[in-house]
């Protein structure tokens, strides 16, 4: 179980992580999970405790060896998305509301055709965005400081 690129990767993502989703493929067929992670480069996401198979680990310098069950990634035309209103999975599809944002609503033949939110975990970053300045970073003095001004002609070029 090597890692394999896609054949073709999908551009335009409608699944997220932390989604409510439904297997419909495969030996968990029928069984619901959030998404905890998404690999784009695979068009594979992992779904919370679903998909586990037995992993074989040699045991070596600060951990012990032995059998265990990880959870495996499943191909992206395996899972849907659940609808928040009736509970069965379906595609989604995106529309404008009145005040222009962009929000994702269920669609298919068992849809209602309500807003499916955004999940809260998005909002949180997986890599924390570094608080300290590095020796490569703009002092905030330098970057706030205004060089040009059309009226006044200051930082204008003498042509």
């Amino acid at each position: 179980m090597g890692w394999k690129a896609a054949e073709k990767l999908i551009r335009h993502w409608k699944i997220l992580r932390g989604d409510n989703v439904m297997i419909i493929r495969g030996k968990d067929k029928g069984e619901s999970g959030l998404i905890k992670r998404v690999i784009r480069s695979q068009n594979r996401v992992i779904v919370e405790g679903k998909n586990l198979v037995k992993k074989h680990i040699k045991q070596g310098e600060g951990h012990t060896g032995g059998i265990f069950s990880i959870e495996a990634p499943l191909h992206v035309s395996n899972v849907q998305v659940l609808d928040p209103v009736t509970g069965k999975p379906c595609k989604i599809g995106y529309k404008y509301l009145e005040d222009g944002t962009k929000v994702r609503v269920a669609r298919g033949m068992n849809a209602s055709g309500a807003v499916i939110p955004r999940p809260e975990i998005l909002k949180e970053r997986r890599k924390p965005r570094p608080t300290s300045s590095g020796p490569k970073d703009t002092p905030i003095e330098l970057v706030l400081e205004k060089t040009y001004d059309a009226k006044a002609g200051i930082g204008m070029p003498d042509l």
